[in-house]
C-alpha cells in the first residue's frame, strides 16, 4: 500500500505512470491478444509517462519549492546548496517540505517575539537610564545656579550646596563606572583571574568592610551555624567579592533594624559550591522576582532611589556569576526577607 502522506516525487511519478500504463496495456491485450506486445506497450508507456510526469513535477513544482528554500535561507546558493537543490530536495515529499516551511515560520515567529521583547526592554532601559542621569545632573545644575546667583557668598549655604553637588557627582561617577563594568561583562572583555580561595574568609572580609553600616542599622552579620568549616572555591576572588558586597549591601539597605544577614555555604554535587546571602528585610513581591536582575529594574522606585545606588548592582552580580559559567537565583517573601544564592566551582587542583 502506497503511503500517500510522505510520498516523494519519484514515487508519485511511478504510481501515476503505472495507473496510466496498466489500462492502456489491458486494452491493447484485449484487441491484440499477444502478451509480448501488451508488455512492450506497458513498458514504453510507463517509462514515457514516468519521465514526463517527473520532469513536470521537478520543473514546475520543485523549481518553485527551490525558490522557497532560497527565500527561507536568504543566501546565494553555494555549490553544496546547489547540489542539495538538484539532488536531495527532489527526494523530499511535499509533506516534508511543508514541515520545513512550518518550522521556518515558527522560528521566524519566535525571532519576531524576541525582537519585540528586546525593543520593549531597550525602550525601558533608555527611559530608566535617562531618569538615572537626569536626577543628579538637574540637582547639580540647581546647586550651581543657586551658588552663582549669590549663594556663594553665604558661608552657611555654600558649603552645604557644594557638599550636595559633590554627592551627586559621585553618584554620576558610580553610575558610569557600573555601566562600564556591565558593558565589559556583557561583551566578554572582562578577563577572569580564577584562583583557589576559602569562601568563608572572603565573606568575613566583606562583613568587616560593611560592619560600620551594619552597626548603624543594628543588623547582625554572620555565617550560618554548620557552615563555618572552610570550603575552597575556584573563581575570580575580586569579582566574587564585588558580588558579595552588592548582595550584603542590598540586605543592609532593605533589611529591618535589629535584623540579621546570614551567609550559608553548601557543597552540592562535589563539583560545585552554593553560596547564599539571606536577610530579614522588606522582601520582594512575587511578580518582581524574574526581573530583579535587569538593569535599573526597581521593585519600588521611590524607596530604591532614596537608598541610593545605580540600580545596576544585581545585574552586575548576574553577569559576573554567568561569566563564571554558573547560575544565580533569588527567593523572597514580602515582610519576611530575601535570599540570593549563586554557585561556584569547587577547588581545582
Amino acid at each position: 500500500m502506497l503511503n500517500t502522506k510522505n510520498i516523494t516525487p519519484r514515487q508519485l511519478s511511478a504510481f501515476t505512470a503505472f495507473i496510466i500504463s496498466l489500462p492502456i496495456s489491458i486494452g491493447i491485450l484485449i484487441f491484440e491478444p499477444v502478451w509480448w506486445v501488451a508488455i512492450s506497450f506497458f513498458i514504453v508507456i510507463f517509462m514515457g509517462s514516468y519521465a514526463l510526469i517527473l520532469f513536470t513535477l521537478q520543473q514546475f513544482i520543485y523549481r518553485k519549492i527551490k525558490l522557497i528554500y532560497k527565500f527561507i535561507y536568504q543566501t546565494k546558493a553555494s555549490k553544496r546548496e546547489e547540489f542539495y537543490y538538484k539532488n536531495i530536495l527532489p527526494q523530499k515529499s511535499i509533506d516534508e517540505v511543508s514541515e520545513d516551511v512550518e518550522r521556518w515560520a515558527e522560528q521566524r515567529k519566535n525571532e519576531i517575539e524576541v525582537l519585540k521583547a528586546n525593543e520593549a526592554y531597550r525602550k525601558e532601559f533608555l527611559q530608566n537610564l535617562s531618569h538615572e542621569l537626569k536626577t543628579p545632573i538637574f540637582a547639580i545644575q540647581g546647586y550651581v545656579d543657586t551658588l552663582l546667583n549669590g549663594a556663594l557668598e553665604n558661608s552657611e549655604v555654600n558649603m552645604k550646596f557644594l557638599g550636595s553637588t559633590s554627592k551627586n557627582i559621585h553618584r554620576l561617577v558610580n553610575l558610569l563606572s557600573d555601566l562600564d563594568e556591565i558593558t565589559r561583562l556583557e561583551s566578554g572583555e572582562q578577563i577572569l583571574y580564577k584562583e583557589n580561595f576559602v569562601i568563608q574568609d572572603l565573606i568575613r572580609e566583606v562583613f568587616d568592610s560593611l560592619s560600620l553600616i551594619a552597626l548603624q542599622k543594628e543588623i547582625k552579620l554572620s555565617i550560618k551555624k554548620g557552615c563555618e568549616s572552610p570550603i575552597t572555591v575556584f573563581a575570580d576572588k575580586e569579582k566574587i567579592r564585588q558580588v558579595l558586597i552588592n548582595l550584603v549591601d542590598n540586605g543592609l539597605k532593605y533589611g529591618k533594624i535589629g535584623g540579621n544577614i546570614t551567609a550559608s555555604i553548601y557543597i552540592t554535587d562535589g563539583k560545585h559550591v552554593l553560596v547564599e546571602i539571606s536577610d530579614e528585610g522588606i522582601g520582594i513581591a512575587e511578580e518582581h522576582l524574574n526581573r530583579i536582575f535587569e538593569r535599573f529594574y526597581r521593585t519600588d522606585a521611590a524607596r530604591s532611589r532614596k537608598e541610593g545606588g545605580s540600580g545596576l548592582g544585581l545585574s552586575i552580580c548576574k553577569h559576573i556569576i554567568e561569566a563564571h559559567g554558573q547560575a544565580i537565583h533569588v527567593r523572597s517573601k514580602v515582610d519576611v526577607g530575601t535570599t540570593v544564592g549563586f554557585t561556584l566551582d569547587s577547588r581545582k587542583d
